[in-house]
C-alpha cells in the first residue's frame, strides 16, 4: 500500500470516524483521484481494512527470557500505538470497530491474538516462577494496558521504552527508577 496513500486513510478514520471516512477525502488528503483508489479498493471498508493492517502498531508475543523484560516490549508496544502517529485510528478503531462492515470481524481477530499473546507472557513468567503461581494475570494485564493507554493519552511527550520501564517496575512491585 502506498504510505500517502495508507497515512491519509489513517488520518481521516482517526480525525473524521467512520462517519466522516470517504473515499474522495483520502483521495484529496493523499493527491491522489479518487479514481485511483477504487482501481485498487473496492469499498471505503477495503481501504480502512489495507491502511489499519499495515499502518497500525500491533501488539505481538515476545520473549526476552524474562517476564520484565516481555512486559516492558508489550507496553512499549501498546505505548507506541497510542501515542503515535496513527494513535487517533487506534482509539477511534478501539471505539467504533463493532460498527464498521468488514471491519468489526478483523478487529476481534486482532484483539484476540493480541490477547492471547498478552497473556502468553504472564504465563511464560508464572512458570519461570517470576511471578507467583497465583498472579491474576487479567487484573496485572489490565493494570499495564490501562497504565501504558491512559499515559499515552494523557501526557504530550515522553521516551515509551523509559515508560514503559517504569510501569513494568512498579507493576511488579520493584522500582528501578525514581517518579518522576
Amino acid at each position: 500500500m502506498d504510505r500517502r496513500i495508507a497515512r491519509a486513510a489513517l488520518d481521516t478514520f482517526g480525525e473524521l470516524g467512520w462517519a466522516g471516512f470517504a473515499m474522495e477525502v483520502v483521495a484529496r488528503r493523499a493527491g491522489v483521484g479518487k479514481a485511483s483508489l477504487y482501481l485498487r479498493w473496492s469499498s471505503k471498508e477495503a481501504l480502512l481494512t489495507d491502511a489499519l493492517t499495515t499502518g497500525l502498531v500491533r501488539m505481538n508475543d515476545v520473549d526476552t527470557g524474562t517476564v520484565r523484560g516481555d512486559l516492558v516490549e508489550l507496553a512499549t508496544q501498546m505505548l507506541d500505538l497510542y501515542a503515535g502517529p496513527s494513535r487517533g485510528a487506534a482509539m477511534r478503531l478501539a471505539l467504533e470497530a463493532g460498527s464498521i462492515p468488514g471491519i468489526a470481524e478483523n478487529y476481534a481477530a486482532m484483539r484476540t491474538s493480541q490477547i492471547q499473546a498478552a497473556r502468553a507472557i504472564v504465563r511464560r513468567g508464572i512458570t519461570r516462577g517470576e511471578l507467583p503461581a497465583g498472579t491474576p494475570v487479567t487484573l496485572l494485564l489490565d493494570t499495564l494496558i490501562g497504565g501504558a493507554m491512559m499515559h499515552a493519552l494523557s501526557s504530550p511527550a515522553f521516551d515509551t521504552a523509559t515508560y514503559a520501564g517504569q510501569l513494568v517496575d512498579f507493576l511488579l512491585g520493584s522500582p528501578s527508577h525514581p517518579f518522576e
